[in-house]
């Protein structure tokens, strides 16, 4: 039974359908947006899988090259190798809302995939890939939540547009993904060139507004098309067992959740769990799982009750107070600029590399070719929270972290045109207790300012939280580990003084209202200043020039007509320059010459080498030249590469001259005196007997 339901945005088709294709999937629709088609499905297992006490949920995004009319640019010329970055940064979009919305007690496997059929190049396919994964989910017989949609809000001349093309965001101040269901806000992710909190709050709602259509076609596909959903097991009854547990083990756990120190906080929540093992005996030893289960849901139970009833946090700060910072610049000797942020228990240090053109990043996406000047790496090894893992490529965690750390300062790195450089920025997490990504923006910002980079204001970052039980609610400014795990919502917003630059919101609730979320906001920027002003004791502006260690980039200008005389044939002469020198040397078709170098005396040593090939000829100066060719008329002599004059036969010698090879022969080294230069055809009239009895 096919069904579809269309509406209208922007003046363009929006339309999901299914029952057409890919019909053995649990859910299965097709979302499409102008030309651009997304194919997604939804499947879950038959069986439950054993032994976890988490949802098996995975989502995956593919933007398939045959979409975009290409080849892939791998060498098997297959598109199933590993992620891209914004194939995985939409996966994890596409998780994110979708999470929250399965039973607790639902532990069968669930795999979304979201392919990308076709793209028109304009509009984005990740707003489709989550309509698409909430629409699956939602005829599908998957028991599900839902149902949830997501629209991107930007604003062009002070007006809010929705799921605006590629081209109207580059004239866009904000770029914002809104997520939510009928009655709140479930996700937000995004940034703004120094957006207040009033307008960022307004273009929240504005997208939770735009989605409520998208809402009702799936209500109506599901309505039309929608299988019966499956039956969820009902949760082991163990009320007896909860009233032991919380007899033996609350007292313990209430002097555990007031210790501040992690390390110890954790030793000891080990401890009391072996006590109240050790307190059960045999009896419940099969049950160990159970009990380790029940006993982490009592103290999240405590944290919850402390913070609602007693106003007090696990390390006794207050709701909106900022954890102690230390900020430290140029901690490492050769680097090109360091800096080491530490807040709390959470400690980043964050290294900047200043390259060169040929050192950016090249991105080859189905939408086209981009080259990106300022990266951000952010790396999490398992020694900042105490543990043992093999180290491997970046996962998930890491690429999403790093992208909105990179999100947060783009706004404030200088346009290429300004500052030729590419940089690169890596974010080391040293210690882990929360806001690991927060303290790689604020550690990023004084490591860019330590390498002289000419950024245009500090930007800081904190992660907000929220406990709530429905009547009370707390909001928490620059929330630790534990405050994230047994809490309602991680919130992080960075920006500068002026206003925020990077927004990303996770709530496990059914959503966050406008009054919390101007709460957070207001909390966000009172910590934000705080922390600002803290960053700016240790370095309050870049330094006035680059480190001493980072390559020197030189920029002239040649004559068109020039650029092929440099090059060389064969780009013989650029090569040979670039060798000598050891520079890179880029020319475009305007005659912009780029030089980047180790240091300046190279530098300075492949200028004079380039000034020497373009230079261009003077009347009345001496040139030590080459004999080319000889006509019964004279000599044709190159006296600059690429540049020819004549000797005529009167100009050979102070004597009558009968023959030209009387004097000169071809390949002969001769000096010669430019005598004119004819001002419309540009020709070069050379004489041999003005330079008699002269030298260079």
């Amino acid at each position: 039974m096919i069904k579809m339901s269309t509406i209208e945005i922007n003046g363009k088709s929006l339309s999901i359908e299914t029952g057409r294709i890919a019909k053995q999937a649990s859910g299965s629709v097709v979302v499409t947006f102008g030309e651009t088609v997304v194919l997604v499905t939804a499947v879950s297992t038959d069986d439950v899988r054993e032994g976890i006490d988490f949802l098996p949920l995975s989502c995956e995004y593919q933007e398939m090259s045959y979409a975009g009319g290409k080849f892939p640019g791998n060498y098997f010329r297959r598109d199933m190798g590993r992620p891209g970055e914004n194939e995985t940064l939409t996966a994890r979009l596409i998780d994110r809302p979708l999470r929250p919305l399965f039973p607790k007690n639902y532990h069968n496997e669930i795999q979304i995939i979201a392919n990308v059929l076709s793209t028109d190049r304009q509009n984005d396919a990740d707003m489709l890939a989550i309509l698409g994964a909430s629409a699956a989910l939602e005829v599908s017989d998957i028991p599900f939540e839902g149902p949830v949609a997501a629209v991107r809000v930007g604003r062009i001349n002070g007006e809010f547009v929705i799921n605006p093309t590629f081209a109207e965001l580059e004239e866009s101040d904000i770029n914002l993904i809104v997520a939510g269901n009928r009655t709140a806000v479930v996700m937000v992710e995004g940034g703004g060139q120094f957006v207040s909190e009033a307008d960022m709050i307004d273009a929240i709602f504005y997208g939770h507004r735009s989605i409520q259509p998208m809402l009702d076609m799936q209500i109506e596909l599901k309505q039309a098309a929608g299988k019966p959903k499956r039956t969820v097991p009902a949760g082991t009854e163990n009320g007896e067992l909860c009233q032991k547990i919380e007899a033996i083990a609350a007292p313990l756990l209430n002097n555990t959740i007031r210790i501040a120190d992690k390390k110890q906080r954790n030793q000891s929540s080990k401890d009391a769990l072996k006590t109240l093992l050790d307190t059960l005996g045999e009896e419940y030893a099969s049950r160990k799982s159970e009990i380790d289960a029940l006993f982490h849901d009592l103290e999240r139970k405590l944290v919850r009750k402390m913070m609602l009833d007693e106003h007090k946090r696990i390390d006794g700060r207050a709701f909106n107070e900022v954890r102690p910072i230390e900020c430290l610049v140029g901690v490492l000797p050769r680097v090109h600029g360091s800096a080491l942020f530490t807040r709390g228990e959470t400690q980043a240090m964050v290294l900047t590399t200043i390259g060169t053109e040929r050192d950016e990043q090249r991105i080859d996406s189905i939408y086209g070719e981009v080259h990106r000047n300022f990266i951000l790496h952010y790396n999490f090894p398992p020694y900042s929270v105490g543990e043992v893992k093999r180290l491997g490529s970046p996962g998930r965690r890491e690429i999403g972290h790093g992208a909105l750390a990179r999100r947060a300062l783009v706004p404030v790195i200088p346009p290429k045109e300004e500052f030729s450089y590419a940089i690169r920025v890596v974010s080391e997490i040293l210690e882990s207790n929360g806001s690991s990504s927060m303290a790689s923006v604020c550690g990023g910002s004084l490591s860019l300012m330590d390498a002289g980079v000419p950024i245009k204001d500090a930007v800081a970052g904190v992660a907000m939280g929220l406990v709530s039980d429905g009547t009370k609610t707390v909001v928490l400014t620059d929330i630790i580990g534990d405050e994230d795990h047994y809490g309602d919502m991680d919130f992080k917003v960075t920006g500068t003084k002026d206003g925020i630059t990077a927004l990303q919101m996770d709530i496990k609730i059914d959503g966050v209202t406008r009054e919390i979320m101007e709460q957070a906001l207001s909390q966000a920027k009172e910590g934000r200043l705080h922390i600002l002003g803290k960053m700016n004791e240790s370095i309050s502006r870049s330094r006035s020039k680059l480190s001493e260690y980072a390559p020197v980039i030189a920029k002239l200008k040649i004559k068109p007509d020039k650029i092929k005389i440099l090059i060389g044939p064969s780009g013989k002469m650029i090569k040979e320059i670039s060798a000598k020198t050891e520079s890179s040397i880029n020319v475009d078709d305007d005659g912009n010459v780029v030089v980047a170098s180790p240091d300046e005396e190279l530098s300075n040593a492949a200028i004079e080498l380039i000034n020497a090939i373009v230079q261009e000829a003077e009347v009345g100066k001496l040139y030590n030249g080459k004999v080319r060719k000889i006509m019964d008329f004279g000599a044709f002599v190159e006296i600059l590469p690429g540049t020819d004059g004549l000797i005529h036969i009167s100009q050979l010698d102070k004597e009558r001259v009968n023959k030209v090879t009387d004097i000169l022969q071809e390949g002969d080294d001769v000096l010669v005196k430019v005598i004119e230069i004819d001002k419309k055809s540009g020709k070069i009239a050379l004489s041999r007997k003005a330079a008699l009895g002269e030298s260079l």
